[in-house]
């Protein structure tokens, strides 16, 4: 080894000084630059190798940086949607930029791109006209970013989907999530409740310094329960014997008696019509018979009174057709599909096509997991985890059947004799092995965009599922087989809410989430929310029993509390719309428990049930916006005219005035909430509708039948209608009212009546006028002066609402 001269020892002290003291000042007052330099490493997109969740100078990836671009960029720029051709899910897509070029720049951070549009208010684009600008603070917090290197952790990509944000739901969406059992709260200051209903509305209430109403009584408990569950009020001798049983299960049983009557099947059946868009006629101008429609409304009766799992009540609706075990029923129940509006002579047919897929997407994805699918026709969901190819997804399943106008509107000729059932409304594909269905650039058959894939809806990953093709030997896709599987899967979280919500709205007027056609971004939140994940466990639990959650519903406290609260002002004051649940809600009669009450007052309900719908009775002045006019409607016979309200025929452009004037709804789309109005039609409905003279008439008639002493006839006339016996001074009042009536009859049957009415045309005496409207000829004026009080009595409050 070769010894070193004093000299080169010298030199090498000196070189190794100067270097020591050039990186002492660089550390010292360049580490920023430092840093900066080893940012831009080649191949880092200008991001340090870190971990998710770092912080660079103040700024935190994850909880900062990520939510800020998913929640204002990802949207317009991620891989399938590369606004401008910049992708900014990823690091790489932010190193290469778009059609500007570099989005970032290192050496002058502050004349990035990507930050000068944003500052210039370019970006985000306004909306429907209205600026989406960045507030100072995001843009002080991208000015940070970028200054700091735009750091990108590896292998970090982002989702529009995969965390809610202030503006959307993301795949963390609560109703997104696995259905797990919570644990059944213990409030403190309260007695401790016998049932986990009150339990966890209790808890609520405590927290909120607010008490229950007390149970109701007797009477009115079980005139609710029948309301509920079979649509018809109770007699009086049957109020009187539950008022009487001191029995301890006397309620449990007559719980279980209602639910076992079939009247229970046609009063639940209507909730899921509604969802189901059912009518007997297909719509627009020609409104023609959907041929065997009713078939289906007795499959769901039947369904419905025999308790079938839910699990299989979805999937005979969408592949009744496809099961290995199908039969007339199970191809009937397929009739679902088949029941929207229908256009024979569109003026598009291809895009008519596109029309009618959307209405078997969004009535599917509205009545069996409540999202709003068909929002994403056009585009990505605004609001929701739908990305556009989950609609293509869902259409992709009924894109084989008979969408398109001139095809088979009924399972007839030869699919229904390969089936072999005939006069059957239903649904089979047209064919195993169909067109592919392309995803559409704004929803519009112009401009195909990819080919879709059929599969599941993407919003329920650890469900995520391709479909499977159908075999050789299989004569259709198996796709809406596949697809029902999909969302009766227990595992399938949006399913036992949707239908838990829908029975508990059902039985309270308002659902635990108050918007039980959408449990997305856009619902109102749940009022329990714990409470709906706990009736869905024990949904899951029981198989999917309906009438098992009836039970559970309807033996809690919370469901037999009055509606009078003795703090009653105080507490609306804290909650006004009941949100807690500290008392039950005064509900008015729909309009077709109202019309079925009518007759039942009155004596005349026929209890047949199924078969075709009878056509009701309708004025002429209804008929004059038909281009047929009369010719276009035939009533059914009077005695077929009788039947419950449930069976009455449909026509989608002359829906009956009086069940429109109490909110009968459009069939034109599935419908989870009725509206409910209180107008002053509704009064004069029941004041002039021929139908409730008829009725009142009827009864009349078949009291004075019975006995021709006023004060008894007052009683029956009480007992049939109000089920009670009037009070002393109800008892005189009407007394009154007979004696002044039979005088007026008296004289207008003996054509010695005053002329002169008032100026404004109408007497003092509603049912005066009401009874001038039409009265049999065979009546006497005793006879029409009790139907003019059994009129008054059908118009009252007590008769038309529920306590």
């Amino acid at each position: 080894m070769t010894a070193t001269s004093p000299r080169n020892l010298s030199l090498r002290r000196l070189r190794c000084f100067v270097v020591a003291a050039w990186l002492f000042v660089t550390l010292t007052f360049q580490l920023p630059l430092a840093f900066h330099v080893v940012a831009q490493e080649p191949g880092s997109a200008g991001s340090g190798t870190v971990e998710p969740g770092s912080h660079v100078t103040g700024v935190d990836f994850e909880s900062q940086i990520a939510t800020l671009l998913i929640k204002r960029c990802v949207e317009c720029h991620q891989p399938t949607n590369r606004s401008g051709s910049l992708d900014l899910t990823s690091a790489a897509g932010l190193q290469a930029g778009g059609e500007s070029g570099p989005v970032v720049s290192h050496d002058e951070p502050e004349e990035s791109y990507l930050l000068r549009r944003v500052i210039d208010e370019e970006m985000p684009p306004p909306v429907q006209g209205q600026p989406q600008r960045l507030s100072e603070q995001e843009v002080n917090l991208l000015r940070r970013w970028i200054t700091a290197g735009a750091v990108w952790p590896e292998q970090r990509r982002l989702s529009l989907f995969e965390q809610t944000t202030d503006v959307r739901a993301g795949l963390d969406w609560w109703s997104l999530q696995p259905v797990v059992r919570p644990s059944v709260p213990q409030p403190g200051n309260m007695p401790k409740p016998n049932h986990p209903i009150d339990a966890f509305v209790l808890d609520r209430l405590q927290s909120a310094g607010v008490t229950p109403a007390p149970e109701a009584s007797r009477r009115v408990l079980i005139r609710r329960l029948y309301v509920d569950l079979i649509g018809l009020a109770p007699s009086e001798q049957e109020i009187d014997a539950f008022e009487r049983d001191e029995s301890p299960n006397a309620w449990a049983r007559l719980v279980d008696r209602l639910l076992a009557m079939p009247e229970y099947g046609e009063r639940w059946a209507r909730y899921w019509l509604d969802l189901a868009r059912y009518a007997d006629t297909s719509g627009y101008e020609r409104d023609q018979e959907k041929a065997f429609a009713w078939k289906y409304r007795d499959w769901v009766v039947q369904a419905l009174n025999d308790d079938m799992p839910y699990s299989q009540f979805i999937v005979h609706q969408l592949a009744g057709d496809e099961i290995e075990d199908r039969n007339e029923q199970s191809t009937i129940a397929t009739g679902f599909l088949r029941l929207g509006t229908w256009n024979d002579e569109p003026n598009e047919p291809l895009d008519y096509q596109y029309d009618r897929l959307e209405d078997l997407v969004h009535t599917t994805s509205t009545a069996f997991l409540g999202m709003t699918v068909k929002c994403a026709r056009c585009h990505t969901h605004k609001f929701d985890p739908i990305a556009q190819d989950d609609y293509y997804r869902m259409a992709s399943v009924f894109w084989a059947g008979p969408i398109a106008p001139r095809d088979r509107e009924l399972l007839g000729g030869p699919s229904a004799q390969e089936l072999g059932f005939e006069n059957v409304l239903g649904w089979t594909d047209l064919n195993a092995s169909p067109a592919a269905l392309q995803v559409l650039k704004n929803g519009e058959r112009e401009h195909p965009l990819h080919e879709v894939i059929p599969a599941s809806l993407s919003f329920v990953p650890t469900l995520e599922r391709r479909y499977q093709p159908p075999s050789a030997d299989e004569r259709t896709t198996n796709r809406r087989l596949q697809l029902a599987h999909w969302i009766a899967d227990p595992k399938n979280p949006l399913t036992p809410r949707v239908i838990v919500n829908r029975i508990w709205q059902h039985h309270f007027g308002q659902a635990i989430v108050r918007t039980p056609d959408n449990l997305g971004y856009l619902s109102d939140p749940p009022t329990h929310r714990e409470l709906l994940d706990w009736l869905a466990a024990e949904f899951l639990h029981s198989r999917g029993s309906i009438k098992s959650l009836h039970r559970l519903i309807l033996t809690s406290q919370t469901w037999r509390q009055s509606s009078l609260h003795p703090q009653g002002s105080s507490q609306t004051q804290q909650d006004p719309g009941n949100r807690l649940l500290w008392r039950a809600e005064r509900r008015r009669l729909d309009a077709e428990a109202l019309r079925d009450s009518l007759l039942v007052a009155a004596g005349c309900l026929d209890s047949r049930m199924g078969g075709e719908s009878f056509k009701a009775t309708v004025s002429p002045e209804a008929l004059e916006g038909l281009s047929q006019k009369s010719s276009a409607w035939q009533a059914s016979p009077a005695e077929q005219q009788n039947r419950r309200s449930l069976y009455m025929f449909l026509k989608r452009g002359l829906l009956p005035p009086m069940m429109t004037a109490f909110d009968l709804c459009d069939a034109t789309q599935s419908v989870g909430q009725r509206d409910v109005t209180i107008v002053p039609t509704q009064a004069l409905a029941l004041l002039n509708n021929p139908l409730v003279h008829e009725q009142s008439q009827f009864l009349a008639k078949t009291i004075c039948a019975r006995t021709d002493i006023p004060e008894q006839q007052i009683q029956f006339a009480w007992s049939a209608i109000l089920k009670r016996p009037p009070s002393v001074d109800e008892q005189r009042m009407a007394l009154e009212h007979l004696a002044s009536q039979q005088t007026h009859f008296a004289q207008r049957l003996s054509g010695n009546a005053d002329p002169v009415v008032p100026d404004d045309g109408a007497s003092n005496d509603p049912a005066t006028d009401a009874n001038e409207i039409a009265h049999p000829d065979d009546c006497d004026a005793h006879s029409l002066s009790l139907a003019s009080l059994c009129h008054v009595l059908m118009n009252s409050n007590e008769f038309a609402y529920v306590d």
